[in-house]
């Protein structure tokens, strides 16, 4: 009978274990690091309506941001002038979105352009394919970096990069220092484990 009962017990071993890992964290059995490099927004923040975020292309007509639910949002904000820390951001965004191969129809790319200052023309041939789009600073920043104070309210609002799902909701930020491989491979792992977008 013994050998039975070690064939039984050693069947039944993984699935105690799968369970005491699930079930009594403090066990320590559970994995604790996260594969992702980007910070998960917590709780994810619904896309707002038009009304409580009025945008306009740069020719003036107005864009609902709703017309791109069902694709992955590559997010960055900035002023239209562009300085050298928005151009990286905008060259990270870019090439994220050109990498991805077969699924590049599955992203769109949202540059916020947060005061009336003009593009200027390099920076507009570099980085054709954005969704460039004005917003009132204040409004986005309620959206966006909502936590942010008054007086660090620009800086939270211009310096990091998002992701917007598929259903509209702002769900991951990247650091203004981000590192361009690691912002790839966390859109490529979002893309591969997405059934939807």
């Amino acid at each position: 009978m013994w050998p039975l009962y070690l064939i039984v017990l050693v069947c039944f071993a993984p699935v105690v274990f799968a369970l005491l890992a699930y079930y009594v964290p403090s066990l320590g059995l559970r994995p604790q690091e996260m594969t992702n490099y980007g910070t998960l927004v917590e709780p994810q923040r619904p896309m707002p309506e038009a009304s409580a975020l009025p945008l306009t292309t740069r020719d003036g007509k107005p864009f609902d941001l709703s017309s791109l639910k069902g694709q992955w949002l590559l997010v960055t904000a900035d002023s239209g002038a562009c300085d050298e820390a928005c151009v990286k951001k905008l060259f990270i965004l870019r090439n994220s979105h050109a990498s991805q191969g077969k699924n590049v129809e599955r992203l769109a790319r949202v540059w916020f352009l947060t005061d009336d200052e003009p593009i200027p023309e390099q920076i507009l041939e570099a980085y054709r394919g954005y969704n460039m789009l004005r917003a009132d600073p204040e409004q986005l920043a309620a959206f966006l970096a909502p936590k942010a104070g008054p007086a660090e309210r620009q800086a939270a609002l211009t310096a990091p990069m998002w992701v917007i799902d598929p259903l509209g909701n702002l769900m991951m930020e990247f650091p203004a220092d981000a590192d361009p491989i690691s912002v790839r491979d966390d859109i490529r792992k979002l893309l591969k484990a997405s059934r939807i977008g």
